[in-house]
């Protein structure tokens, strides 16, 4: 008696009709570009997100879908990103192991960063393959950008990319269990700008119950994060591009003249206006997200992995690497007193304004969380990301994005070689997504990795990983505590450079 082959193109019912997958080599199945709310065109573009319309006909599900972003963060970015034209942009892919497992699996939802105005969930650097054979189903998202996201208008609901994000997750409540996975195992993961959705989906109550378990992987959400600054954001939208800052105004904006109107919130270095570096994110509405992020992160009590790289934006050739001369004049700008700022100087001798940025984006943010959250017995544990890759002019850095590889696995994913070199080690990337794999599946990621709590224990992931108990007491004792100025706008990363994510 001979077994029955798969079928190469399963079926699967949704809450919505059928979808059709592809099968892999390695027994997985993928469904691609599947809607979760209707296409945000119309009357549909500045409102919160719609389910979709019913069908009865089997939905092809082999292709990615439309994605929302129109134009790369950069010329050069070191993720793959795609950019894949169409309007049905509310989309998300399901990467499964097993259609019909004895046991629902765990699920691990991937939110891609960009900035908040750029990114694919489309990327092959999000494949879910290595997910799929350590037995997790991988469902990554695509979600509105930039104005039609995240600028405050009078007449359209605020936040409308947090919207999307929450209608994605209500998508894998609702239909996961009939692609393997279970409902109740729910991890949201993020880097970068996704990171910093990870973190604003922990403030907010409405995904509250959405998912049980969170990581943030140098997760971005700026400060200031008030209405009164997303309403500063929509004054100077209004001035400088003579157009009405509404839902009314702005419905038949073509994608191109959106792009143009976006461009003249990013200056390319101190705002005029004072606005934030990223004027188009996240931010508390007082509806949807009642209170700022950093104080919500506080409180959460779902556990929560996080931590950044070593040098994120501090990579050579960036445009924040300034000279020497400027580099006071930045820590002043980035909040810290002159005996700070001293110290800083000091402890890195010859620091250029990158180490500055990253320390004041990424790694003083993690810690004031991983602080706050272990001093209320929140399950908090934080890493560090130290392994430096070989590429050209990234030698010695572990720059943005750079650990997303070994996250995922995917060592010989397009594009890994141009940002990693010819040698990224293996037993790093078994190690990282072993213990990525551990946290979806236990919420913990393993008995080597104790938490934060535990003598402020952080992961360092170099080629041979390791423990280390305080090893960022330096960023801490300089950092936490300074003083966050009003909105403030430094000279922009130069995301063209490999690391923008």
């Amino acid at each position: 008696m001979t077994t029955p082959t798969p079928h190469r193109y399963p079926v699967v019912p949704t809450r919505r009709g059928p979808v059709r997958g592809e099968r892999r080599a390695d027994g997985s199945v993928r469904f691609l570009g599947v809607p979760y709310a209707q296409p945000p065109v119309g009357e549909l573009r500045f409102a919160a997100p719609v389910p979709p319309r019913p069908w009865t006909e089997v939905l092809d599900a082999t292709a990615y879908g439309p994605t929302a972003q129109r134009r790369p963060f950069g010329e050069v970015t070191t993720i793959p990103e795609p950019t894949v034209p169409g309007a049905g942009i509310l989309n998300l892919n399901v990467f499964t192991p097993d259609l019909a497992p004895a046991d629902g699996l765990p699920v691990l939802v991937w939110i891609h960063g960009g900035g908040f105005v750029a990114g694919s969930s489309a990327s092959p650097w999000y494949d879910g393959a290595a997910f799929n054979r350590d037995g997790v189903v991988l469902v990554s998202i695509g979600y509105r950008l930039g104005i039609e996201g995240f600028l405050h208008l009078p007449d359209a609901p605020d936040n409308r990319g947090v919207r999307d994000w929450i209608a994605a997750l209500e998508w894998v409540r609702d239909n996961i269990a009939s692609f393997g996975g279970d409902p109740a195992k729910v991890t949201v993961a993020g880097q970068s700008a996704g990171g910093g959705a990870v973190q604003t989906l922990l403030a907010t109550p409405a995904a509250q119950g959405l998912f049980r378990a969170a990581i943030t992987a140098s997760g971005a959400v700026m400060r200031p994060q008030d209405r009164a600054t997303a309403e500063a954001v929509t004054r100077a939208f209004t001035a400088r591009t003579g157009v009405p800052a509404t839902a009314v105004a702005l419905r038949d904006a073509t994608d191109a003249e959106l792009l143009a109107f976006q461009d003249t919130l990013d200056t390319g270095g101190p705002d005029p206006d004072g606005l934030p570096m990223l004027p188009l994110a996240p931010f508390a509405d007082g509806e949807l997200v009642p209170v700022p992020v950093p104080q919500a992160l506080a409180e959460a009590a779902v556990p929560l992995l996080l931590g950044f790289t070593a040098h994120e934006f501090a990579a050579p050739g960036s445009q924040d690497d300034r000279p020497d001369a400027e580099l006071p004049i930045l820590l002043g700008a980035l909040g810290l007193d002159e005996h700070r700022a001293a110290r800083f100087l000091a402890e890195r001798p010859g620091a250029a304004g990158g180490e500055a940025i990253t320390d004041w984006l990424f790694r003083a943010p993690a810690l004031a969380i991983a602080e706050a959250r272990a001093e209320r017995e929140r399950p908090t544990w934080l890493y560090q990301f130290d392994w430096s890759g070989t590429a050209p002019g990234r030698t010695g850095q572990a720059y943005h994005c750079t650990d997303l590889p070994f996250a995922f696995d995917l060592l010989h994913a397009e594009g890994v070689t141009a940002a990693l070199g010819t040698e990224p080690p293996q037993d790093l990337a078994d190690a990282v997504h072993g213990a990525w794999v551990a946290f979806v599946r236990d919420l913990a990621p393993g008995a080597a990795w104790p938490s934060y709590r535990d003598g402020r224990a952080t992961m360092r992931w170099h080629a041979e990983p390791r423990l280390e108990r305080d090893p960022l007491s330096s960023v801490r004792e300089i950092w936490l505590g300074a003083t966050c100025p009003p909105p403030l706008r430094t000279a922009r990363v130069d995301v063209s450079e490999p690391g923008a994510g």
